[in-house]
């Protein structure tokens, strides 16, 4: 099983960074046979910006972007996404979701057209959530941000697509913990991430 890891953050030495890391030596911990690989989108300098390209191929008048081609190529050859990123304004990045738009494109994530609608094309693809915040759980449950930002991405984003969220998971109170609480966390999730996978499938 091969797992893409997307990570979020212009901060090499973040806790961000340190989480995706961790993942990735959970998932290597976890089957001799498993792999992933991590897409640094602030390293690899990747641009989030949604261009007159960008839409030439979404109306379908123009190829897809090479930068946007290589990245949904990494996505095929992966059994399951995972997305780590800090919470900004109770969302993701603009980094992050400047990825997904340019590359969950019409044609790839999905197919859209006045006959047939909309089509989910990326059924087979599962994901995981890993979401750092720095605000308490209270907060998250008192002003409503969990149905919010599970309404934005999980349904919102993936769920249109057709792809599973498997996982969602929200470490808390980053700026105030101790880190290893959060790199062990992330250790953990990366060690059962393809086990929940097979489980969600055979639910």
């Amino acid at each position: 099983m091969h797992a893409l890891i997307v990570v979020a953050h212009p901060d090499p030495k973040s806790l961000t960074q340190n989480i995706a890391a961790h993942l990735g030596e959970g998932i290597a911990l976890s089957d001799a046979g498993n792999s992933f690989e991590i897409a640094d989108l602030a390293g690899e300098a990747f641009d989030p910006r949604f261009t007159l390209a960008d839409h030439a191929a979404h109306r379908r008048q123009a190829p897809t972007p090479a930068d946007v081609a290589a990245e949904q190529a990494r996505i095929d050859r992966a059994d399951t996404l995972v997305l780590v990123y800090p919470v900004y304004w109770w969302s993701m990045p603009g980094l992050l979701k400047g990825w997904i738009d340019r590359v969950f494109s019409n044609g790839w994530a999905y197919d859209e057209s006045a006959e047939a609608g909309s089509v989910k094309k990326l059924r087979h693809l599962k994901v995981h959530l890993v979401a750092i915040g720095g605000a308490d759980t209270r907060t998250y449950a008192r002003h409503g941000y969990f149905g919010a930002m599970k309404t934005q991405i999980d349904h919102g984003i993936f769920d249109y697509c057709g792809a599973r969220v498997v996982t969602s998971e929200l470490l808390f109170e980053s700026d105030r913990q101790d880190p290893a609480i959060h790199l062990d966390a992330a250790r953990a999730i990366g060690r059962n991430l393809f086990t929940a996978s097979r489980e969600f499938e055979a639910a």
